[in-house]
């Protein structure tokens, strides 16, 4: 299914989902299986630690949010194609940034992380029909469905690797 068939365009999601061309969500996910897609692991071991800003995050808290995130809107679509019908809670994506130290790691360990998650991520989706895409759920008191879902996996990443080119890179120079 394409993004064009997303049945209620969520509100707060909707700036992920507009990252993604309107193509068929499994070719989404499969055209960005690891994060090299978006920016060689080369280019960020030099500028993993640094901040562009005071108080902004370091390249890798920003790749274990991206990871983070991957995850939970995973387990959300999981429980909507499921068809359960409790309204999941949001996550502080602050106190998950703070917690997780993505500073004792390394920028290739974190790009193998994604990688993993994102092929976890494929198999799931691929695993659900059309009936299980158009599935909704309430997530934050956000109304979504699973193929709404599936495309912010893609544009969420996707989002971040344009934050990095744009305030991280330049500190290359």
């Amino acid at each position: 299914m394409t993004k064009s068939e997303i049945p209620v365009m969520p509100q707060f999601f909707d700036r992920y989902i507009n990252q993604v061309d309107n193509v068929f969500l499994m070719d989404a996910l499969r055209q960005t299986p690891t994060f090299d897609q978006y920016i060689p692991a080369s280019t960020l071991e030099a500028i993993g630690d640094l901040r562009y800003a005071p108080n902004k995050w370091m390249v890798k808290d920003i790749l274990q949010h991206v990871i983070d995130t991957e995850r939970i809107l995973s387990y959300r679509a999981l429980r909507f194609a499921r068809n359960d019908k409790t309204e999941l809670p949001g996550y502080d994506e602050e106190m998950f940034g703070q917690t997780a130290y993505a500073t004792r790691r390394t920028i290739s360990d974190l790009y193998a992380e994604f990688a993993a998650v994102r092929q976890s991520s494929i198999l799931l989706f691929d695993s659900f029909d059309n009936e299980m895409l158009l599935r909704t759920g309430v997530c934050f008191h956000q109304n979504i469905s699973v193929l709404a879902l599936g495309f912010v996996l893609v544009g969420h990443a996707r989002h971040h690797a344009k934050i990095i080119r744009e305030r991280y890179l330049p500190l290359l120079s």
